[in-house]
């Protein structure tokens, strides 16, 4: 059944906007944000968008959900447990995600995972982790899983 508002569909996700230091828009911190968000989550940079020190635009493997990095004098900050989440479609897909983190942190110290996690509601079980890198609010993906 169709939502009153909504009745074209439910509303997806669309973006997240984030404030940075501008040195993190920079060569270097680019080409970090570039390697984590791709070897990683798979996203990937829409370079038309970007602009040095200014601005990145990552897209969360579809162009029409994307994460909208811009440069601030005083940029954003957030405590840890601060986050913006993505539902993933197994728990499979999650562990790999994790595993890819894994292989990751290896090489970057700065990355910081919280490993899977499951919180039991009764009806669902949802199997989270949580991944920081670089950016003042982590990313959190999650799969549900519903007991019969």
């Amino acid at each position: 059944m169709a939502h009153r508002f909504y009745p074209s569909g439910n509303p997806r996700f669309n973006h997240v906007a984030l404030s940075v230091p501008a040195d993190l828009l920079g060569e270097q911190g680019r080409a970090d944000l570039g390697r984590y968000f791709d070897e990683v989550l798979g996203f990937e940079e829409l370079p038309t968008m970007t602009v040095d020190r200014k601005r990145l635009v990552l897209s969360c493997v579809h162009w029409d959900q994307f994460l909208f990095l811009m440069a601030e004098d005083s940029p954003m900050a957030c405590p840890t447990g601060d986050h913006f989440g993505f539902a993933v479609g197994s728990l499979d897909e999650l562990t790999a995600a994790r595993d890819r983190a894994r292989t990751f942190a290896a090489t970057d110290s700065r990355l910081v995972l919280d490993d899977l996690l499951v919180d039991d509601q009764g009806p669902v079980k949802i199997h989270s982790i949580y991944l920081g890198y670089l950016l003042p609010m982590r990313c959190e993906l999650q799969w549900w899983e519903f007991v019969s």
